[in-house]
Order: structure tokens, then sequence, then C-alpha cells
């Protein structure tokens, strides 16, 4: 791979050397020299799996000190006396060059320092939420476990307590029964638990509940959904199938096959039941429409044609049926603004009839309505009023039993549900736009009478809760900044319910009110037993969801057994993610591998955004150049290079001491700094408000892409112009197409340079950009004023590369190359192009990540581990980068300036 390290040495001097010591492709790493420093022993992979291997400075050999297979060498160390320490396969090793490796026998006398069990009280952390029918209870998952609590009172019942993964829960509509997914024995399946004691209504003050497993398969099976009839229960199988299993005889069919979806992170699928049972709104791409998703109407016997609803070029998505079935509402990027850079869209809620009358009654306006109203409510009443009198008329024998049979059937009609028929051939034409603006657009109720839409929209900053009276067309915001989630209406509409932040609100919308639902949950935390789910979890999710079945043939299952005998002793998240990273790396694949965010009150160092002088070795810091921004340019000031910090705060910075402590904790506060200048034998004292590092970092790349402007200038005389792209982001390619189309319009060339770029997606955004051919002009009596496509580079580029380009920046100038806009110029780039999902577990301080979605070219090979040539290939050695010199930015240029010359 071209970022796989080589070892260097260096010889210091009037004129210093750098050599290269080896070649091989893949890594070497953690050199240490012998005690006589006429070798070094290293690590490397040049025979397969990593070992020590010794060489002498010059040579083109190398001779292998130790044989390990399976497992690599890590840590590599040595001792004056030249005996080598390393760690294998979770152990130490000690070896005497010409002997065998000897296994360190170490005993630690306590290791453990948790206790299995630590019991906690919670009250927040909430995630999935569900509302009981009645709407007095709500069920949620906090850390994978199901509570459900009281909405008035903080009284909480734990219904699952495992250190496993439980989610997705759903109400049957009794309200005695749950069910949710739980992930045990490393597979998603679905679990319902029940109130046992017929007199206990309530989960949250039920005694004796029962749970029972519900599905009994060899696949995932998840997100499960109560029908509005409480017979049968629809889930995801495998992540993307819609089944459904009957309740009664727990028969299982199909109503989706998993072919016509895919799930890039787990929850990012939608379903919904209709009010008949009979049918299933979803999300559907279909085959091939990954970027554009559909609405798909389902039968859910699972016979009978999908219809797709929306059948759009755009993004279509989360519809809810309404009015009782007759229409649906759905999100749409359709009419919304969209980033100019492949990084999202505004959305506006849709909604489309499946009945005419329904329609045109949506059509009405307000007294058209009431007017309507006052007439169905008198024809109702002269109806009831001529079947009373008719039975009134009607005597027999039995006349009090049929009394009863005619009162339950009267009943049972007023409660059941009738089947749904739609109207499906002029769906298109009975579509309404239902917000006012696109926006950034979150989750989306509607009254059930139809008449307002409560919709979540961010315009800045947080969510906000808004309400728009469709008949009157007025919009407002409800309630501010309520933030991001589900909205779960309440059977009268009289109250949403969310969960957001990790705690519970009710919204009652009559008075704009927000209610906190408060609970206090009882939480056994496991931290062993939960690390050993963590594990086994992601080992699954690698099985599952990586972006090859076969794990580019690597043996998982050995892998997995043979780092999981090491979690009894592991005691902490950071030797926990650091053991997952090692395992997760044998995969050799990119985008992986797993981060703990430690939590703390450490305060950020802060820094003042100038060069020390590093040859300097009196008291105090010599400066040697302030960058551009630094706190010193934001002011007058007498500081300049070569002045001399001598205190910080009134403290003296004394010759070779740490001053780092000094600005612990000042980041955007003010310093006073005692400065003496030399040139003038001045001393005074400078107040400054000290940066962060990362604000350090952004000056230190502007003032590198200044340089390289710069020389591009220098070197072309002012004909070729220069951009680097940062990220593979909407903020990078707003700067260059802006630089591209405006400042540098009338330059000749370009030189796109995406060195040093981590990723993102703009590979199609940028090659579009660059690949403009000019088919017309704009000349009014002579005079040119422009040309198409106006919104493209018209002109010759070239795009430099680098080592540690990654992700989309390799899949960029991957494209660039295929498409033949222009040569690549600089260095290889290692094969990376893959999307990634970084799950966040729960324990939200890990994180790891799954390369899920590989990209192919199209002979059928995938981008990944497959490196990109340049077409003109050149290296920036060590000794001429330090000078300030930049050979693949020389070569760029004068490519380009020799093919300037050809078209001439």
């Amino acid at each position: 791979s071209p970022i796989a390290r080589d070892i260097w040495t260096y010889t210091p001097g009037k004129k210093p050397v750098y050599q290269k010591q080896t070649t091989f492709g893949g890594e070497d790493r953690e050199p240490v020299w012998s005690p006589d420093g006429k070798s070094f022993y290293y690590l490397s992979e040049e025979k397969g799996s990593f070992n020590i291997f010794q060489r002498t400075p010059g040579t083109t050999t190398s001779q292998q000190i130790t044989f390990h297979t399976k497992h690599p060498v890590r840590f590599l160390s040595i001792s004056t006396t030249g005996t080598l320490c390393y760690g294998y396969d979770g152990e130490i090793y000690t070896l005497t060059p010409g002997k065998q490796p000897q296994k360190v026998n170490i005993s630690i006398l306590a290791d453990k320092n948790d206790k299995d069990i630590i019991r906690q009280i919670k009250s927040n952390g909430a995630t999935d939420i569900a509302v009981s029918p009645k709407g007095k209870e709500v069920a949620f998952i906090m850390r994978g476990d199901v509570y459900v609590t009281s909405i008035d009172y903080k009284t909480t019942k734990q219904i699952t307590n495992t250190p496993d993964q439980e989610r997705n829960i759903s109400f049957a509509p009794d309200g005695r029964t749950l069910v949710y997914s739980s992930e045990r024995d490393g597979l998603w399946q679905l679990y319902t638990s029940t109130i046992v004691r017929k007199e206990e209504k309530q989960f949250t003050y039920a005694t004796e509940l029962k749970e029972e497993r519900l599905t009994n398969s060899k696949v995932a099976s998840f997100q499960p959904q109560f029908s509005p009839d409480g017979k049968e229960v629809a889930f995801l199988e495998n992540r993307t199938a819609i089944r459904v299993i009957n309740l009664k005889n727990k028969a299982v069919r199909t109503v989706m096959d998993a072919k016509y979806q895919y799930s890039y992170a787990d929850g990012d699928q939608w379903f919904q039941w209709s009010p008949d049972s009979q049918w299933i709104l979803s999300d559907f791409i279909g085959i091939g429409g990954w970027n554009n998703k559909d609405v798909v109407l389902l039968k859910a016997d699972g016979k009978g044609e999908m219809v797709n609803l929306t059948e759009s070029g755009y993004s279509d998505s989360n519809a809810k049926w309404v009015l009782g079935g007759k229409a649906m509402i759905w999100n749409s990027d359709r009419a919304g603004y969209r980033s100019h850079g492949s990084w999202g869209s505004e959305d506006d809620t849709y909604i489309m009839f499946f009945d005419v009358d329904a329609y045109n009654r949506f059509l009405m306006s307000k007294e058209d309505i009431a007017l309507l109203e006052e007439a169905e409510k008198a024809e109702k009443a002269e109806k009831e009023k001529n079947k009373k009198e008719k039975a009134e008329k009607k005597e027999d024998t039995k006349d009090s039993k049929k009394k009863t049979n005619q009162n339950e059937n009267a009943k049972k009609d007023s409660t059941e549900i009738k089947p749904l028929t739609f109207d499906l051939e002029n769906r298109f034409d009975r579509i309404v736009r239902l917000t006012v603006n696109s926006s950034r657009l979150g989750d989306a109720v509607m009254s059930p009478k139809g008449d307002i839409l409560y919709y979540l929209a961010a315009f800045e900053g947080d969510y906000d809760l808004w309400e728009h009276k469709l008949k009157e067309n007025t919009t407002k915001i409800l309630l501010k900044g309520v933030g991001g989630g589900s909205l779960i209406p309440d059977k009268e509409g009289k109250n949403i319910f969310m969960c957001t932040g990790g705690r519970l609100k009710k919204i009652e919308i009559a008075g704009s009110k927000i209610t906190p639902i408060e609970f206090e949950a009882f939480f056994d935390y496991r931290p062993y037993d939960e690390r050993a789910y963590i594990f086994d979890h992601v080992c699954q999710q690698v099985n599952d969801k990586f972006y090859t079945a076969d794990l580019h043939g690597v043996d998982w299952k050995g892998y997995k057994k043979a780092y999981e005998r090491f979690l009894p002793h592991i005691s902490n998240n950071y030797d926990f993610t650091e053991m997952l990273s090692e395992l997760l790396g044998e995969l050799n694949g990119s985008h992986t591998g797993a981060r703990f965010a430690a939590g703390g009150s450490a305060m950020p160092t802060a820094t003042l955004g100038v060069f020390y002088d590093e040859s300097y070795d009196g008291a105090g810091l010599k400066i040697k150049e302030i960058m551009k921004q630094s706190p010193f340019t934001q002011k007058k000031t007498e500081v300049k290079a070569g002045c001399i910090i001598e205190k910080v705060d009134g403290t003296t910075i004394e010759a070779g001491a740490d001053y780092f402590p000094l600005f612990e904790g000042k980041v955007g506060r003010k310093v006073v700094l005692t400065v003496y200048d030399p040139s003038t034998k001045k001393r005074f004292e400078e107040t400054v408000k000290a940066i962060s590092y990362g604000t350090q970092s952004e000056l230190l790349y502007k003032r590198w892409v200044e340089r390289c402007t710069k020389k591009v200038e220098e070197l072309s005389g002012g004909r070729i112009a220069y951009v680097h792209i940062k990220g593979m982001d909407s903020p990078s390619f707003r700067k260059i197409y802006s630089e591209l189309l405006g400042r540098y319009r009338n330059k000749e060339a370009v030189v796109v340079d995406t060195r040093h770029n981590g990723g993102g997606w703009l590979h199609d955004d940028v090659v579009t950009l660059l690949s403009g051919k000019e088919y017309q002009r704009f000349v009014p009596r002579g005079q040119y004023i422009g040309s198409d496509p106006f919104n493209k580079w018209l002109k010759a580029s070239c795009m430099l590369t680098c080592e540690d380009n990654y992700s989309n920046a390799h899949g960029t100038p991957y494209v660039y190359k295929t498409l033949g806009i222009g040569k690549l110029v600089g260095a290889p780039v290692a094969g990376t192009m893959t999307a990634v999902w970084w799950e966040r577990q729960i324990d939200p301080s890990i994180v790891f990540g799954i390369p899920q979605v590989g990209c192919m070219d199209m002979q059928g090979n995938y981008l990944e581990n497959q490196t990109l040539q340049p077409d003109i290939l050149v290296y920036n050695e060590p000794a001429a980068s330090l000078k300030g010199e930049d050979a693949q930015l020389k070569a760029a240029v004068d490519y380009l300036l020799k093919d300037l010359s050809k078209k001439k």
C-alpha cells in the first residue's frame, strides 16, 4: 500500500542527509538501533505477518529474526545490552539475538477494579420510545434495556435486564403486550413481554410479566410493529426484507423481498401498517435507486403486485397513513434547495390521496367544511331517528334477546374498521405540498381530521415544532428548540410525545406546553458482560455487513476466538477499543477500527499561533514566525519575529522548561505576556486572547495553501491557477467552485490539489465541475460576455495526489483519471474508496466502523485495496520538503505549461 511506512535514517550536520533504508511495498515500522549502532531492528510484513527484521544501514538485504505466524509482532523495543522486547498474541516476549524468544511470565496481584454488577438509578439516557394505546405510559430503551414509565409519575418498571441490547419497541393494541428486538447469543430476534395478571392494566405497576421469544430464525430479525388489529407483527428480516408473523399460528410470510431495499445503518428503514391491517407503506429503492428512494404500497398478505406510489427521481420517504387510510403524508426533497456539493437537501411534507372524496373534502374551504359537517350531522341524526322508530314497531317473543344482540352488533359496527380501497390511477393528480417552506425537515404528523400538520423543522440551530393550519393556511412555531426525534401523537391528537436528548417529553398542543416525562429507572451496569456483548456484536456486524461476504478471505471465526480470551482481563474501554482495533485490523480493509471517547474535565491547552525558534536555548520562547490571523495580528502590537516571550501571566519560562502547563485552560481567554525585543533592548507586556490548537491547525492549513498558490503563480508566470480541496464536503466544493469560476476565471489552466484530503463524498461534483466543454459563446454586438456551460471549468487541469489521500480522496482522482479529464501527478494512492458506517454502541463512548459499501470499476473490480497510480510519478523527499520545496507541485505546473504550449 502507498500509505505503508518505510524506515529512513537522518544524519545531522551542515548538510543533513536523509536516506531511505527499506523499499518493501508493505509496512516497515518501529525501528530500534542495536547497541553498537551498526544495525537496526524493525517490524515488517515483508514475509507475511509482522515479524522482527535486522538490517545494516545502506544495504539492500535484511535478516528475519522472528518467525511468528497468524498474529503480528507489535511494540518493539531494545535494551542497552541488545535484548529485544515485543508483544505477540497478547503476551510479552524477550529475545536475545541468536536465541529463541522467551515469553515473560507476568503475575498481577490485582487488576479487576470494577464490580461485576453496579446498581444505578438513571433519569436520562432514553432512546427508542413507544406510547401505550391509552396514552397513560411510555415504553423506552435505555442503554439496551426496555423500560415503561407512567406519563404522570416517575414510577418506572424495568422490563428487561440483560447486558445485551434490546431496541425497537411496539405496544399491542390492548396495551398488555410489548414486542421488541433483542440481540442474544449473537442473533437479533423478536421477543414479547406480557402482563400476566388480568387485574393489572399497566406495565408500570405490573407485578408479573412473561417474556417469550416470538421469532425463531437464523438471520437477524428486528424492528417489530404490531398490526392495528393486534393479530400480527411485521418486522425486518436480514435488515431489509419485510416479513409478517401471525401471532396465533406463528406462520411467517414475506411482504417485500430484501432486494428492494438497502440498509446502510440499523434503524434507517421505515414501514407502517394501514389502519385496516391489510396494507403496508414502506420506503423502497427498487433496483438501483439507492440515492432516490420511493414509497411503495404493499399488500400485507404478501400477494399481489407492489405499487411504487411516488415513482420519483427525487428522494421520497417516511410515508404515514392519514385520514383513516384515505391518504398518506411523506417527506420529499423535490422542491427544496439542494446542497452545492452532494451533501443533503431541504425537504417538504406532501400528501397523496387514495380517495377522490377525501381529496375534494381536503380542498374545501373552512366555511364549506362547516356547512358539509352540519349537513352530515343532520343526516346522521335523521337516520338514527328512523332506525329507532322502526325498531320500536317490532315486537316479538324474543324481543329482549334481539335487542341485546342488536346493541352488541351496533357496538361492533362502530368500532370495526372497514377494508380500505384505493383509487391509484390518478394519484399523481391528487398530491398537495403541505409545508410552506422547504427546510431541514424532521418528523411530521397530521391531526385526525386532517386539518393541521405538525412538523419539526430547523432553519437555524435546533429543531422547532411548527403548526400549519391547512384550512386557514397559517403557519407558526408552536414551540422553539424542542430538538430532533420522532413525533408520536395520541389517538385524540391532543398530545404529542417525543424522546430527544435522552429525555422524554409530552407536548400539549392546545396550550403549546411541554411537560417533561420524568422517570427513575434502576439499571444494572455490568461492565465486563457489556464489553463481552459489544465484542460479540461487533464480530456479528462484520459478518453481516462487511462489503464483501468473504471478509477478504480472513478466518474471522478463528480471530474472534483468539481475541475473546482477553475480555475477562480488560477493565477499561481504552484497552477494550484498542483490542477491537487490533481484531478489526485483521480484515485488511479501510474505514474500520474502534475508538473510545473518554469523558473528563481536562482543560484544553491554548496556543498563540506562532512558530518558535527551536535552535534558541535560552530562557523564554523566541518567536521565529507569526502566523497570519494569529492573536498577534488581531491588534496593533510591538511583538514581531525575534522577540522572546519571557513570562506568561507573571510566571517565568525557564530555559528548557515545559511551558505548556502555563497555557492550560486558557483557550479564548486573555493572556498577559512579558516580552523582550533583543533588537531594541525593550521589555514590555502584551495582552492577547489565546487560541486553541484546532484554530492554529486551520491557520497552518491556510498558510500552506497560500504558499502553494504563490508558488504556482511564480512558476507559471501567472498563467495557471491553484486550488486545494480540503475535504470532500460541501464547504470545500463551494470554495473551489467560487475560486475557479471567480478569481481564476481567466487563467489558462488549474492545478487541483487533493493531497492530505481525508475524504467525504464529492467525486461526481468535482469531476462534473472540471469536465466542462465549451459549446457556445454569448457575444452581444461583438462583446464576449460569457460561455456555456457557465457553471463548469472549461480549460485544462491536472490533479495532485499523495500517499495519505483517503476514502473519497482516492475515489475522486480515480474518477478523474478514468474519465480522462486530465493527468494525475504525485504519489500513488491506496485503494480506500469504500463507504463506512461508524456505529455507536450501547456504551455511547465506544464507536466502531464497518466498510460496507464497496465501489466497483466497470470491469467488476473493487477499488478497495486497488492502488491508484498517477500518470506522472513524483515523490516529495524529506530534505527538500523541509526546505519548503514541493516537487509534486512543480511537476504539475511543468506538465500544464507543456500542455498549453502544444495547444498554441
